[in-house]
């Protein structure tokens, strides 16, 4: 058989991603304010996009879901196409597919953004393209500092394996000053949250031994005592330093000799180690993260018990297309360009207000499913919440994981136990030994902890814990079991035994 060149005629499926749908997928992963700064460059980019100045009050600035009635959501035009009556279209002329729709898999989604979404040069670029117009500027390519909300988040994510605790920790980063000192009181937090204050003091505890070293202390004190502790340097002498901070203020060293039981020359080598700490451990950081982030949803309860979610309509930007000035504008355009141009301002502009449509609507269903799906953890607290992951929103609101994914990263709720990230309700399941409901991976924990919390002179092993568990119609592993219990650090049953033999 010769080998040759030749010309082949094939038929292939392939995904392509318009400007526009990128577009669309760019908006709904932004949070209000990065929206807000989008917006602003398109404003100054489309001269036939317009702010909507109009003031509402609360009750209308936004469509309202009861999260109790499921009539309304599914009454949501989630799936409708963007383009419908765009320019005179159909939403085939404009899209070539929906995004809700996009990609059959997570990981198909995520590879097929990232190269998608490589060329975006800045953000409203193009004129609402999305694409870089040639001309890359270096400062967008740097990174940004590191925040120290984000800094101790990162910390939060990877140590803290309990969802509840890590809520619990959430909340203490929000109660940090621009130090790093911990401010507010811890029973009012564990009131709110419903938990046990000696819970609060043992995530605590867990959190003041981040980077940096020193923060969540509550006073000057606790905060050197971290950073000595840190070092290996907290000894009796250095503790009744820390003590008695008000003769060294005064520079009374007889007093401190005394009180510290050491010599000058050993004084004089604790204060310079003082010295050489950081009382402000914060101040590295940007000190205006360390404020509570403003909500891109809020939910609040009404007179008959039932909870509504609706958008934050101080933070989310509107925007109009100004049809006026297009008539305008068009009728006197005279060259090819001029009319070109037109056209294509109005079509972004239109396209831009119906994303932005698209994005709320999304947004509103996602949240309000979340409420449905944890209403245990806002009306009994911390303790209550159920296993949930984002197969379980997508199947209820008819959307793909990958919409449920980019909605809930970076967007904030205000809630009656505090303002947390979407993301935070997403929890693990553990499944039922009698085929029943799942049960919540920190539910499972806190039966775990209640059960060795209970023991007598007898101490219970892994596998009678797994036995107990399993009366109680949950399956779970030995090693599941051993993995939270070390996550909750708390010892073997051998190490138990000990402590319990030595009176501990």
């Amino acid at each position: 058989m010769a080998i040759g060149p030749r010309l082949d005629i094939r038929q292939t499926q392939s995904l392509v991603m318009t400007p526009q749908l990128q577009q669309a997928i760019k908006l709904l992963q932004l949070s209000n304010f990065e929206l807000t700064a989008f917006i602003d460059q398109e404003l100054e980019r489309n001269p036939l996009l317009e702010r909507e100045e109009t003031e509402r009050g609360p009750e209308s600035a936004e469509p309202k879901v009861d999260a109790t009635d499921l009539a309304v959501l599914d009454s949501a035009p989630a799936e409708a196409p963007l383009l419908d009556g765009m320019d005179g279209g159909s939403a085939e002329d404009g899209m070539d597919v929906d995004y809700d729709n996009t990609f059959n898999n997570d990981s198909a989604s995520d590879a097929v953004q990232d190269e998608s979404l490589s060329q975006w040069g800045n953000v409203g670029g193009g004129g609402g393209q999305g694409f870089d117009d040639g001309e890359s500027n270096l400062e967008q390519m740097v990174a940004g500092d590191i925040t120290l909300r984000d800094h101790l988040a990162a910390q939060v994510n990877v140590d803290i394996l309990d969802p509840a605790d890590r809520l619990i920790a959430l909340h203490l980063i929000e109660m940090l000053d621009e130090a790093g000192y911990l401010i507010g009181d811890l029973g009012e937090l564990a009131e709110r949250l419903n938990c046990p204050v000696e819970r609060v003091e043992a995530v605590l505890k867990r959190v003041q031994g981040f980077d940096p070293v020193g923060v969540f202390a509550r006073s000057l004190k606790e905060c050197l005592g971290l950073q000595l502790a840190e070092k290996n340097r907290l000894d009796p002498a250095m503790q009744a330093l820390l003590d008695n901070l008000e003769l060294l203020a005064r520079r009374d060293l007889p007093g401190l000799m005394k009180v510290c039981g050491v010599d000058a020359e050993d004084l004089a080598e604790m204060i310079g180690e003082i010295k050489a700490l950081d009382p402000k451990p914060a101040l590295a950081f940007d000190h205006i993260v360390a404020q509570p982030v403003t909500p891109d949803v809020l939910m609040r309860r009404t007179q008959d018990g039932s909870w509504v979610v609706e958008l934050n309509s101080d933070t989310l930007p509107r925007v109009l297309v100004n049809t006026r000035y297009y008539s305008k504008i068009a009728g006197a355009a005279r060259s090819k360009d001029d009319k070109t141009y037109i056209s294509e301002r109005f079509q972004s502009a239109n396209w831009l207000v119906k994303s932005l449509h698209q994005r709320a609507t999304t947004i509103l269903k996602v949240a309000t499913e979340i409420v449905r799906q944890q209403d245990g953890f806002f009306r009994l607290g911390v303790q209550h919440l159920r296993p949930l992951v984002l197969r379980d929103i997508a199947t209820a609101i008819s959307m793909h994981e990958s919409t449920v994914s980019r909605v809930t990263s970076n967007k904030y709720m205000a809630t009656p136990r505090g303002i947390y990230e979407l993301k935070y309700f997403f929890t693990q399941a553990i499944g039922s030994a009698d085929g029943g409901d799942a049960h919540s991976a920190e539910a499972v924990r806190h039966r775990i902890k209640a059960l060795i919390d209970a023991e007598g002179k007898s101490v219970l092993s892994d596998d009678s814990i797994v036995d107990a568990l399993k009366a109680e119609g949950i399956d779970i592993a030995r090693r599941t079991v051993a993995k939270y219990r070390e996550a909750m650090n708390i010892g073997s049953s051998v190490q138990r035994r000990r402590e319990k033999s030595l009176g501990m």
